[in-house]
Formats: structure tokens, sequence, C-alpha cells
């Protein structure tokens, strides 16, 4: 009787282990962001079908490609350093991204880089972001030692000197000027061309391949540099070569949507907790759909229950920026 009872209780801790294992949390976060892509592609659909599901089309490519560009930077980041709290966002790169914006329009004019055409501006507003990063990354974080304090110091430090640039450059701006410049430094998700779609959903698929590749080694970096060595990783080598990934991807969810600081951060520790596993198999796939339900999900929230009394950029915003308080408030107590 008591085997009996014994084995039953295996039989449903085995199941309960089964239903909770990190693949099939993977296929229900599928199964809820395709529900919500297939809702937000079909809801209300009606008039002018071909011009509403274009115009469709192109927002849900652009919150696809900024899912996953921001939240697999994030997952890589904080891999990196170690650490849930820091995001490759809070280094400046977005005020960086401003400074640029405003720099253009002061010293060219209106249409800045835009004498390159809408891809080269693209790419040439990419480019000045990864150059940057890159040059920050790999003097912070390449060093024998990761101190989360000078990450944030010098992140704050080169945020506040570019915001003061930036400042400074708008008083002296026309009216028109300003206006112009309004639309370009706040995240929309509606402006992206569909020449400047293709060209980020390619840059985006070589990225996730090489990063798929590297899985295996991102889980040994996870445990950390003297374990990382131990075991044979090329670290110095291999650190260099994701934080460039990262720069790439930040720069490009940034120049195609503008500063969305947050995001990866609410992504990335949003998918922790969901799907229940360490391992970048998991982590990877899993981060990108959480992103998609988040700014899919929240779209469709956004304009069919409050009939889009917000927009959804500062929604998320809110609510990463209390959720990095939160987090650093946390960390401290420790």
């Amino acid at each position: 009787m008591l085997a009996n009872s014994s084995s039953s209780s295996h039989r449903v801790a085995a199941k309960h282990r089964s239903l909770s294992s990190p693949a099939r949390r993977l296929l229900l976060l599928g199964v809820v962001a395709l529900a919500a892509i297939v809702l937000f592609m079909t809801i209300n659909l009606r008039g002018n079908m071909q011009y509403i599901l274009l115009h469709r089309g192109l927002i849900l490519a652009t919150m696809l490609l900024v899912a996953f560009a921001s939240g697999v930077a994030t997952l890589l980041f904080q891999t990196v350093t170690n650490n849930r709290i820091l995001t490759p966002s809070v280094m400046g790169l977005e005020a960086l991204f401003i400074l640029i914006q405003t720099a253009m329009i002061f010293f060219v004019d209106a249409d800045g880089l835009g004498i390159f055409g809408v891809t080269g501006k693209f790419l040439c507003e990419a480019l000045l972001l990864v150059m940057f990063s890159v040059l920050l990354y790999r003097w912070l974080l390449t060093g024998v030692g990761i101190n989360l304090h000078q990450v944030l110091l010098v992140g704050l430090v080169c945020g506040t000197l570019f915001r003061s640039l930036s400042n400074l450059l708008q008083r002296l701006l026309s009216p028109g000027e300003f206006a112009i410049l309004q639309s370009r430094i706040f995240a929309t998700f509606t402006r992206a061309a569909p020449e400047i779609i293709a060209v980020a959903a390619l840059l985006t698929l070589l990225i996730a391949l090489a990063i798929w590749r590297m899985r295996h080694v991102l889980d040994v970096i996870a445990l950390g540099r003297n374990t990382a060595i131990n075991l044979g990783v090329a670290y110095q080598k291999q650190v260099i070569v994701i934080l460039l990934l990262v720069s790439l991807l930040v720069a490009i969810s940034t120049a195609l949507v503008g500063p969305l600081t947050f995001l990866g951060l609410l992504v990335a520790n949003l998918t922790y907790q969901l799907v229940g596993s360490h391992r970048h198999e998991y982590l990877l796939p899993g981060v990108v759909l959480t992103g998609i339900i988040t700014l899919v999900g929240g779209q469709l929230i956004l304009e069919r229950v409050f009939s889009m009394a917000g927009t959804l950029s500062v929604v998320i915003e809110f609510t990463g920026g209390a959720l990095f308080l939160y987090l650093l408030i946390k960390k401290a107590k420790l």
C-alpha cells in the first residue's frame, strides 16, 4: 500500500515538473504571443483592408524587432556583468541619441543626416551609437573586476553630460526646429519606413544567428569570470564580442524607434521569472516572446481598452523605471 502511494506521489511530482518545465513555459509564452499578434492584425478589421493590414504590419514588424533587440541586448549585458539590475540603456546611449538629433538640426538643418537618405541616416545614427558604446563598455567591463557603482556612475555622468549639451542646443533652436526635434526624440512605433525595417530586420537576423551559436558559451560566462576561464572559455575575447553584439542591438532599437530606457530591464526580469531556467537556450527565446507580449499586448490594451488614452512608450518607461528603483533598493538592503 505504501509502495503504491509512493509511486503515485512520484508520478504526480514528475507530471508537475513536466508541466512547469522551461520548454512548456516557452510554448505557453509562444501561444500568448501568437494570440496577441493575431488579435493586433485582425481586430476591428474593416474598411480599406489592404491599407490597414500594411499599416499594422509595419507597426508589428517594428515592435517585433524592438522586442528582440532590446530584450536580448539587456539579457546579454546582464549575463556579462552578472547583475540583473544593469541594462545597456542606462549607460547614456539614449542621451547620446538625443544629442545627435539635436546637433544635426542645430548645425546642419532640420533634415540632419537625411542627406544620406532614409537608410543612410539610420545606418549613420546606429554607427555613431555603436562606436560610443563599444568604447565605453570595453573600458569599463573588460578589466579584472566589475564595479556596479562605477558603471552606474559613469553612465550617469555621460548621460548628464549629453543631456546638458542637448538642452543648451535646444534653447537656441527656433520654435519650428524644436517641434521637429520633439517628434524625433520620443519613442514611437509608427515612424520607421519600410526600407529601414528591412535593413534592421536583416541586421537583426545576422546578430540572432551569431548569438544563438554562442548560447552554451553564455551559460558558462554567466557563472563568472574565474569559473569561465577555468572551464576553458576565452573570456576576454568572448566578452568583447558579446558587448559588440549588445551595442549593435541597442543601436538598432534606438535608431529605429527612439529611446526606450527601461524596456529591456522590464522584459529581462520578467523572463527570469516566467521561464524558470538559467540556460540561455530557454532565456533567449523567452525574452523575445516576453518582449512581444509586452509591446503588442500593451498596444492592444491601449488601443482597444483605453482608446489610446496614453502612449505605450510612456507606460513602459514608467513601469520599467519603477522596477529599476525597486531592484536597486532591494539590492542595497542585502
